[in-house]
C-alpha cells in the first residue's frame, strides 16, 4: 500500500495523475496562479490575488486522483527544515498575509491566539491555501503533509514517531487540534530506502 493510502489520503485503488515534478518539464515546482493552472483549478469564486500575494507557496509535487481530487504535496526530509522563519514581503503584501493567516486560524482552530506568521509559517501557510481553495472556494482539495523517514543525508528523523512528535509540537504552538483529516489534511511517511527501491526497480510510483 501507498504511503498515501496509508495515510488515508487516497482512497484504496484510487491512481495519481502526477502534474509536478516530472521528468518532461526539468522537474519543476510550481506556485501561485501556475499551480492552480497545472492542476486544473480556475474560475474560483475567489481570485487567488485577493487572499494572498504573489509568490505564495512553492508546491512539493501536485496530481489530481482518478476520482478527480486536486492534490498538494508538502514534503520535508529532516526537522530543522519544519521551522521555517516568517516572511519578508512588503507592508502591504504583509497585511494581507496576516489578515488570511487569521482567518484560516479562526477556522481551523476557533479559539486559538497563536501568530501564525513566525516560526512555523511555511506549515501555516500551506494550512492556509489549503482553506483558501476547499473552503472559500469549495474545490475538493487534499493536502499533504509528507515526511520522509531515514533520508541519511539530511541527518533525518529515522522512525514515524520522530515525525509524529514534531508535528505535535507544530498543532500546539500553532493552537492546531492533533488530527485535521476531517478539513482533508493528512500526513504521509515514506521510508527514503524503500524510495530507492522503487527507483532502482523502475517502480513508477516511487512508493507514493
Amino acid at each position: 500500500m501507498s504511503a498515501l493510502q496509508r495515510s488515508e489520503a487516497v482512497a484504496p485503488r484510487t491512481s495519481i495523475e502526477w502534474k509536478s515534478p516530472l521528468v518532461g518539464d526539468d522537474f519543476r515546482e510550481y506556485r501561485d496562479q501556475k499551480a492552480l493552472a497545472q492542476i486544473g483549478i480556475a474560475n474560483l469564486k475567489k481570485p487567488l490575488g485577493e487572499f494572498w500575494p504573489v509568490r505564495g507557496p512553492v508546491w512539493d509535487a501536485l496530481g489530481i486522483t482518478s476520482e478527480g481530487r486536486p492534490l498538494f504535496i508538502e514534503a520535508k526530509a529532516h526537522i530543522p527544515e519544519a521551522a521555517s522563519p516568517g516572511t519578508k514581503a512588503s507592508a502591504a503584501s504583509l497585511e494581507l498575509i496576516d489578515r488570511s493567516l487569521r482567518e484560516a486560524r479562526r477556522f481551523y482552530a476557533p479559539r486559538a491566539t497563536a501568530i501564525w506568521d513566525k516560526v512555523f509559517y511555511q506549515y501555516a501557510n500551506r494550512l492556509a491555501h489549503h482553506y483558501f481553495l476547499r473552503h472559500l472556494n469549495h474545490v475538493s482539495t487534499t493536502l499533504v503533509f509528507l515526511y520522509f523517514v531515514n533520508a541519511d543525508d539530511m541527518l533525518g528523523p529515522v522512525s514515524e514517531q520522530e515525525w509524529s512528535g514534531a508535528v505535535r509540537l507544530i498543532h500546539a504552538v500553532l493552537g492546531l487540534p492533533k488530527d485535521l483529516k476531517s478539513h482533508g489534511v493528512f500526513d504521509a511517511f515514506l521510508d527514503v530506502r524503500l524510495l530507492q527501491d522503487a527507483i532502482d526497480s523502475n517502480q513508477p510510483n516511487l512508493g507514493l
